[in-house]
Order: structure tokens, then sequence, then C-alpha cells
């Protein structure tokens, strides 16, 4: 069901946390793959898959602090990984698919947000690159040791409501802005998953994408504390004044995505607060649930078309 978009419901919440979600969720003998699985919600992500038995590869940038911060968890594998490199992209997938082993869940968590404007590859903008295309690319190469059953989250934003997709101009040519740039990206993953589900459907993958929450994380790395004053996040003395969740409770809705039996018969769909969110309009809260261009099958499945042109990757060819 893809156009189903509205909460089940799940019995869970804003406040559930990985602990409360993976309860009772036994992963003994699966195969996962995190990307950015070391820092963040990431990090949060990678434990309480493994603690429900789940052998994770954690993809990183930086071999050293991944290794460093999943030290100690077990079964928890590192490799190399830049999503801002197709290269690199390329190189990675190889290494998984020599493995020979299929993989159940993979969680495209990386990102970067509200960075300021840089360039990467064919003169890409780096939200954009990171965030989307760094993933469709990967999913794709790994389509062999996915296909035949597999959950596959990418993980958007609340921000996605900042912009829809920019057809005439997506890597800004015309002029940056760290935020439209931002949402995006973010629209660009809600619109990944259902693409994607619906190609992968046949093939029994079901794919999802989902919100966090608002959660203090490096992912914060690009603001300076006035921006977050102005914006009112946080007070001069950096005291949030917005309610936060903490990066257990934001990793939970990912989590519970992934393995939760309740979305079984279920795909393309956005979640936030450990559900399935509701369809934003004009009176919606700001910020909450999904709007229609974000999951709008046409939108998608042009931006599919697209992303593969750039990428040079499609695991399913002309459809």
């Amino acid at each position: 069901m893809t156009n189903y978009q509205k909460p089940i419901p799940s019995g869970f919440g804003a406040n559930s946390s990985t602990t409360d979600v993976i309860a009772n969720i036994d992963l003994s003998g699966k195969q996962v793959i995190v990307t950015g699985g070391h820092s963040g919600l990431g990090l949060e992500t990678t434990k309480a898959l493994s603690t429900a038995g789940a052998a994770v590869t954690v993809a990183s940038r930086n071999l050293d602090d991944a290794r460093a911060a999943t030290n100690g968890i077990s079964g928890v594998t590192v490799e190399a990984l830049n999503l801002a490199d197709l290269k690199s992209v390329e190189a990675f997938a190889e290494k998984i698919l020599k493995r020979g082993k299929h993989i159940d869940i993979l969680i495209n968590n990386a990102g970067v947000m509200a960075a300021p404007e840089t360039r990467v590859g064919p003169n890409w903008e780096m939200q954009f690159a990171t965030n989307h295309l760094g993933h469709f690319a990967l999913t794709n190469r790994l389509w062999p040791v996915l296909s035949g059953g597999a959950r596959i989250v990418s993980v958007s934003s609340a921000g996605h409501h900042f912009s829809p997709m920019r057809w005439d101009d997506l890597h800004f040519a015309t002029g940056y802005d760290k935020w439209v740039a931002y949402g995006q990206s973010k629209t660009a993953n809600a619109l990944f998953a259902v693409e994607l589900d619906r190609l992968g459907r046949e093939k029994g993958v079901r794919a999802f994408s989902v919100h966090p929450g608002s959660i203090a994380t490096p992912l914060q790395r690009h603001l300076t504390v006035e921006e977050m004053v102005a914006a009112g996040w946080i007070d001069a003395e950096g005291n949030p004044l917005i309610p936060l969740k903490s990066p257990e409770q934001g990793a939970a809705t990912a989590v519970w995505v992934a393995t939760t039996p309740q979305l079984e018969g279920f795909g393309g769909l956005y979640c936030e607060d450990c559900d399935v969110a509701i369809r934003a309009d004009d009176s919606t809260p700001p910020l909450v649930g999904v709007k229609a261009y974000a999951v709008d099958e046409n939108e998608a499945e042009r931006l599919w078309e697209i992303s593969a042109e750039l990428t040079g990757t499609n695991a399913f060819g002309s459809q």
C-alpha cells in the first residue's frame, strides 16, 4: 500500500526510544548497512540493531572516527564510504557484493544540513549530491544483494517542507540558499523511497522515508550559535527553546520502520514519531506531516530518471 499515508496507529509516539521499538524484535542472522552509522542518530541506530542481533556494516567517510565510536558494539564492521564521490560509492558496493551475503536492511542515514555552498563531482550541489544522489547510486549498485527481500529506509526530514524539487535548477546555478538546498535534498529522499518501493516491491523490497524529529546532533555543525538563536532554537546561553528528542528517541523512527512487522504490506510511505505520518495541508501545524509533492508518484518517477542519468546507475533499466 503506497497511498495509505496516515497513522496506523502503531502504539508508539514521539517519546518512544529505540529500546522501546526494538523490544521483542529478533534480528539474529540479519545483515544490515547503516550509512553514517557511527555518529548521532546513526550511532544510536547501529546500537539498537546490533542489540537485536544484526550484523551491522557501518559506512563512513572517516574510518578512524567510525571505528572508535563503534568499538565494543557487537557484530559491527566498518567500511569506507564517501557519498559525495561516486567512485567511493562504487568501491564500497563492490566490497559488499563480493561478500555474497544478502542485505536485509539498508538505512540511508548519512547526510549534511545547511552547508555552505560546495561543489562536488561534475559541479553538483553538495547537499543534493550527498543526501540523495550518493544514496541513489549506492542502493542501485547494491541491488543484487537487496533483491529478494529487504527493507530500505531513507532518512528524510521535516526540512522537506522548505522546498519541492527545483527541476529548472537542481544544482543552484542561479543562486544558492543553504536551507532551500537542504529542503530539496530531503524532498528527494522521500521521493526516492516512493519510486524505489514501486520498482522493488515485486522483488520483495519495500522502501520508506522518515523524519527523525528535532535532535541536537553533529548534523548542526554548519550552523552558528547566532543562526540557531535567530531561528528560535536556543537562547543566547545555548539552552534549547524548542522540544528536543534525545538521540535514542530521534533514531527510533528509522529503527521502527526498518524492523516492525506492523509495516508488512506497506511501502513508499513517509513516517515520523514511530508511525506513518499524516498528509500536510493548510490546517496542519508547521513542519508536521508530509507535503503532497514529497510523496507524489509522478515527481518520484521524474526524480528517478534524472538521478539515473546523473549517476549512471539504474538497477531497473528502462521500465
